[in-house]
């Protein structure tokens, strides 16, 4: 079987040492070319050129914006459900690797590389349902508003030399939160073609659940929600602090119900249009990508073939 390894040495957990030693086992089993990440979007690069010259695995190591560009990159280069297109596996090394983890792999790089090498050698390939923000392909979430001025957040502290972790996360969605309180509602909301609602401060929507982890407890948006059925969404209509506790409390361990006065859930929703009344920031998968006034989500089953 041809293979190509993209590695992001830049990843929270990536080594040098850690990455020869994934590509020597690799290299064991399968006819293996290796690319490491020299800029933002060589992943999605490597990806695209791995199915131009027909190979039959692409592997990222490194954490979840690698796997976000290389899904991204096949998908540009193939249609969704093309069972041609090269399939998926994921080595994690990043800080939360949520994709990796909601696939059941081990979060040591080195028991994921085995886990990966025997999903390989029994052909256990499963179908995986993706979504759609625009034309951006997410794994396992996205959002406009909270969790996207968190992320840039962290992203401008990494560009600073500053390191990426739970803390760092967890300050810069109380920053956020601040910066959004003081603010009216910018948000209105559709869900599947219904009316839409209005007065809305934050929209979180999810491929799979959990949304993320802080460190190993995982943080659970919509349970009901996987790779095999539609979007899960939480929208807030309130920021107040008692409200925002409640949520947070909620989320941790994962019994909120799908309604709330002061919040909308919904499970398995096909198409979610967020209109913002001046351009806010968005996410999808830890990577925010800028600021819009309209993003289209939807769900798009059984879009990615992934070794796991």
């Amino acid at each position: 079987m041809r293979a190509v390894l993209v590695v992001n040495p830049q990843a929270t957990s990536t080594t040098a040492a850690g990455r020869d030693v994934l590509a020597h086992a690799l290299a064991s089993e399968l006819k293996l070319d290796v690319v490491e990440v020299c800029y933002r979007g060589h992943a999605a690069d490597a990806a695209r050129t791995a199915v131009a010259d027909g190979a039959d695995l692409v592997i990222a190591h490194g954490g979840d914006g690698t796997v976000n560009e290389v899904v991204n990159g096949l998908l540009e280069a193939s249609r969704p459900g093309d069972p041609d297109m090269p399939a998926l596996g994921v080595v994690p090394g990043g800080l939360a690797n949520v994709f990796a983890r909601a696939l059941g792999l081990s979060k040591d790089p080195v028991e994921a590389t085995h886990q990966l090498l025997q999903a390989v050698t029994h052909r256990r390939f499963r179908w995986v349902g993706l979504g759609r923000a625009d034309d951006r392909w997410f794994t396992f979430n996205a959002g406009v508003g909270l969790d996207a001025e968190a992320v840039a957040r962290v992203e401008q502290a990494r560009r600073a030399g500053r390191s990426a972790t739970s803390a760092r996360y967890a300050r810069a969605a109380l920053q956020g939160y601040f910066q959004f309180a003081r603010q009216d509602p910018p948000m209105a909301l559709e869900i599947d073609g219904e009316p839409a609602v209005d007065g809305l401060y934050s929209v979180f929507v999810a491929n799979t659940d959990p949304w993320t982890y802080l460190g190993p407890r995982p943080v659970r948006l919509s349970p009901q929600t996987g790779f095999d059925n539609g979007l899960g969404l939480l929208a807030l209509r309130s920021l107040t602090p008692h409200v925002m506790l409640q949520h947070v409390a909620d989320l941790l361990r994962g019994s909120a119900k799908l309604r709330g006065a002061k919040s909308i859930r919904r499970a398995n929703a096909g198409h979610v249009r967020v209109i913002c009344q001046r351009p806010l920031r968005w996410q999808v998968d830890g990577d925010c990508l800028g600021e819009r006034s309209e993003i289209h989500f939807r769900a798009v089953p059984t879009a990615l073939r992934v070794a796991a």
